[in-house]
């Protein structure tokens, strides 16, 4: 079985990529396989020129400063028996950064930068809501100073309403701190809101990478114009004159990919010529990636 199978992708110093796409398509599997968290089992992962997969032991610990990690569920990453100073200390013991004084004042900034009152400093998680408790989280990612951050859907177990203030954090440490961030989601309004590039996955595979303003403004993968017609709209006036399209069936099993284009089967378009190739990733206009034979082939016109 390949969980993720030939993604490429490139993120900027100081950019945000978000990664959307349906529960089970690989999305967690490829923020951890960057992190080496799963090690991957073929292929390149490349950090200011150097491939951390050929890191050794010693050399991928002083790595994985670089990258850190902010998961999902705000109160199972977090270890219940520690207090909040010993849960943003722990990275900094790990790298034996410090002495405990110097590590006091760093835990006392962080928490201050993620906007929690350093009175709590000795409280346990439970203590904390769970938009409170995913501030500790990002402290504890911001603790060594990284260059990139993998948010795996950071917001999806908040209420709407910290959702936005967990999402205008993000926004404000970025701009602060000059971080990277690969933001993973199923929800297209966050990706909206927050990402600078946007790539859908599908079953383990890339089919459309563009501009945050191009791929609202015409996505041309059948299954991103299927993930945006699903988007809610606020607007009632406008929710009426919109027309969905309905995606049928299940997502196949990753244990039994359909041959040729994997989304064939649930696609609205698909021809016989779909299950004979494997559409590959190509650049249809400026910075604007699609994995669609039919696409390719209207741009081309052909």
């Amino acid at each position: 079985m390949k969980a993720v199978d030939g993604v490429s992708l490139r993120l900027e110093k100081g950019q945000t990529l978000g990664l959307v796409g349906e529960s089970g398509c690989g999305k967690s599997t490829l923020g951890r396989c960057i992190m080496r968290l799963i090690e991957p089992t073929s292929g390149q992962i490349f950090f200011e020129g150097q491939d951390i997969l050929q890191l050794g032991k010693r050399e991928l610990r002083a790595f994985r400063r670089e990258i850190q990690f902010i998961f999902q569920d705000p109160y199972s990453s977090l270890n219940p028996r520690s207090t909040i100073q010993r849960i943003i200390e722990e990275p900094l013991m790990v790298h034996g950064i410090g002495d405990h004084s110097e590590r006091r004042k760093r835990i006392e900034l962080l928490m201050s930068k993620v906007g929690l009152g350093i009175e709590c400093i000795n409280n346990f998680p439970h203590e904390f809501s769970g938009g409170q408790r995913q501030r500790i989280g990002i402290a504890r990612a911001l603790a060594l100073d990284p260059s990139i951050v993998i948010c795996d859907e950071p917001v999806s177990a908040l209420d709407v309403s910290v959702q936005a203030q967990i999402l205008n954090l993000l926004c404000r440490l970025q701009l602060d701190l000059g971080l990277s961030y690969l933001f993973i989601s199923h929800d297209l309004s966050v990706i909206k809101y927050i990402s600078d590039r946007v790539m859908v996955m599908y079953l383990g595979k890339i089919v459309e990478i563009a501009d945050h303003a191009s791929i609202w403004s015409e996505p041309l993968h059948p299954y991103t114009q299927i993930l945006m017609s699903a988007v809610p709209v606020p607007d009632p006036k406008i929710a009426k004159t919109r027309s969905g399209i309905a995606l049928e069936g299940d997502v196949p099993s990753p244990l039994n990919i359909p041959s040729g284009c994997r989304f064939r089967t649930r696609c609205p378009r698909s021809i016989e010529e779909c299950s004979k190739t494997d559409p590959m990733l190509l650049e249809v206009s400026a910075g604007h990636f699609v994995a669609c034979d039919l696409v390719v082939a209207e741009k081309n016109g052909m």
